[in-house]
């Protein structure tokens, strides 16, 4: 399938298509299942399945280390996978191609085998604002072992790296530059050929990371003359787990390696000492992730000729995607956009005016459609844009108008549904009386009597709507709960007989409700009892454990922690 044409595309993705039994509901389609996380993960063909599958039941055998022929021919497969990977991104040797985890276990081996061991104190390392985590905290750690300094580059109102801060930022004490090619967040494609232009000019190594590029873009390292570049197989429609580091030969020669252990030595003596392989194997300590190195080259083959071919079909098609959804979107007076202008690619960030992005998420998860909300590993971009969090909707050539067109219209029954049950805000910030909270019972027979994830979200959001909001006065930095997502505060108060008794709040409804939850299990209880409360009992009880994200479920752990801190025994 080398020609672009989106059915036939999507339906090469079982997930997708095992969930495309859509209904017909007020003369519209609506898909049992709209996946907009793209940017976190890709879906995966059925050949990239397929393959792993072919791997474990016909070649499965350590490579390199055998002389028998079922080991032979998974080598043969294994670095025919680097080979394809060398010439997918036009790197002049196989020598420079490593296999990692992924692009940020490529990132960490650049930062401690070569940064570590060439940076001194005084020295700079320029990151953009914009960065994932994984391209921030290496080179924090890597500051903070050498005494070098970061600098920061700010972004334009479009979200792009800002060019005419680049001089004032990269120096002669500039070593290294690191930066995304598309930033996860924003979907801009940065102008990375005058940064590396800049970092070359002055002596400083450049590091781009490629993760959300390489399943958009044809990307080519000797044109952009950087000098490395790491990307993640599973951002790319391959699996997860596997990802490469790119890096020019004469770089990859002067490091050190990352990992010790099997295959990464040519000769090991206790008196004499240890001798290290040959590029690329010096970086690929122990048994490799074998079966995802030949399925990530399977998804190279699925997805690089659409890269290629001269009509474009395949990002013509992307790019009406993120006209359509932008352009709907836009239309709906409560999104703000955190950054100005439509992405260069399928990934659109935005928050709703007096609607939390967690809150819109969770509801919108109950329709059957997949988005992100929160941080999405950039806090220092959310910190630079004065935003908490947003929504993220990050489309994929697999995706499809319909969807988009139930996803707005989804959105918005949400929003109206909001508005119409909203309660004064006067009201709500103001503790006029304390409300009768539901004994425990009560919160039992509610969730146990609630099937499926819907019923119990909108439970979940009512009890959230009944919970009186704390005095603004009383959030602060003695009752913030460390650990919850979501902005959340708890304060307790206790009786002369030892009975706890305990308020909160949060900017998030769905915390507010779990916060009713909980103070249901321990108010109007001595601390002992609070202690020896079993709450994963509790809550798997009322079947909610399972339907929160981890950091959700991290975040009522955080609210309970916080109450057995105070409940003093």
């Amino acid at each position: 399938m080398n020609i672009f044409t989106p059915h036939l595309f999507r339906q090469q993705f079982p997930l997708i298509e095992s969930h495309d039994n859509s209904l017909i509901e007020n003369d519209a389609l609506t898909p049992s299942l709209v996946y907009f996380d793209n940017a976190a993960t890709t879906q995966k063909p059925q050949r990239v399945i397929d393959c792993q599958q072919h791997y474990y039941q016909n070649i499965n055998a350590n490579v390199h280390r055998a002389s028998h022929q079922l080991s032979s021919k998974a080598t043969f497969a294994f670095e025919k996978a680097r080979s394809l990977v060398q010439g997918f991104i036009g790197a002049n040797s196989v020598k420079e191609i490593i296999w990692t985890k992924g692009a940020t276990e490529s990132i960490n081996i650049i930062v401690q085998s070569l940064a570590r061991n060439t940076l001194v104190p005084g020295d700079e390392i320029a990151l953009c604002v914009s960065e994932h985590h994984a391209n921030i905290v290496p080179w924090q750690i890597v500051a903070e072992q050498t005494g070098a300094v970061i600098k920061v580059i700010p972004i334009t109102e479009q979200g792009y790296l800002d060019l005419d801060q680049v001089d004032n930022i990269i120096c002669e004490r500039t070593k290294f530059v690191a930066c995304a090619h598309i930033s996860n967040v924003l979907g801009r494609i940065n102008p990375i050929e005058q940064l590396i232009a800049k970092a070359k000019s002055v002596g400083a190594i450049t590091v781009i990371d490629g993760s959300q590029a390489v399943v958009h873009l044809s990307v080519d390292v000797k044109s952009l003359d950087c000098d490395f570049y790491v990307f993640s197989a599973h951002k790319m429609y391959g699996p997860t787990g596997i990802g490469v580091l790119y890096g020019k030969r004469e770089l990859l020669e002067s490091m050190p390696p990352y990992q010790a252990g099997g295959e990464m030595i040519k000769t090991v003596s206790f008196t004499q000492g240890t001798t290290f392989n040959s590029l690329p194997f010096k970086f690929e300590a122990g048994t490799p992730n074998i079966v995802g190195v030949i399925a990530f080259a399977e998804s190279i083959n699925f997805l690089a000729p659409f890269l290629a071919d001269v009509l474009n079909a395949y990002s013509l098609f992307e790019q009406k995607l993120v006209h359509h959804c932008y352009q709907a979107l836009a239309n709906i007076e409560q999104v703000n956009f955190i950054v100005e202008g439509i992405p260069d690619i399928g990934v659109i960030a935005f928050t709703l005016t007096d609607h939390h992005n967690h809150d819109i998420a969770m509801a919108l998860d109950t329709q059957g459609i997949a988005v992100r909300s929160g941080h999405h590993c950039a806090m220092p971009l959310m910190t630079y844009l004065h935003t908490d969090g947003c929504l993220r909707v990050s489309l994929s050539a697999y995706n499809t108008i319909t969807e988009i067109d139930y996803f707005i219209h989804s959105l918005k029954n949400i929003l109206l549904e909001e508005s119409l049950n909203q309660p004064d805000k006067r009201v709500s910030e103001e503790v006029i009386s304390e409300p009768s909270v539901k004994e425990l019972e009560e919160i039992i027979a509610i969730f146990t009597s609630t099937k499926g994830w819907d019923s119990r979200h909108r439970e979940i959001m009512l009890l959230g709507k009944k919970l009186p909001r704390l005095d603004k006065a009383l959030r602060n930095e003695d009752t913030v709960i460390s650990g919850c997502e979501s902005l959340a505060w708890l304060k307790a108060e206790s009786s002369t007989q030892g009975i706890y008794s305990f308020t909160g709040d949060s900017d998030a409804k769905i915390i507010r409700g779990l916060l009713v939850i909980v103070f249901a299990a321990f108010n109007n209880k001595t601390a002992q009892h609070i202690h020896q409360f079993n709450i994963n009992d509790y809550f798997e009880t009322l079947g909610l454990m399972q339907h929160l994200s981890p950091s959700r479920g991290n975040g009522v752990l955080a609210i309970v922690e916080k109450i057995k801190a105070l409940a003093q025994q």
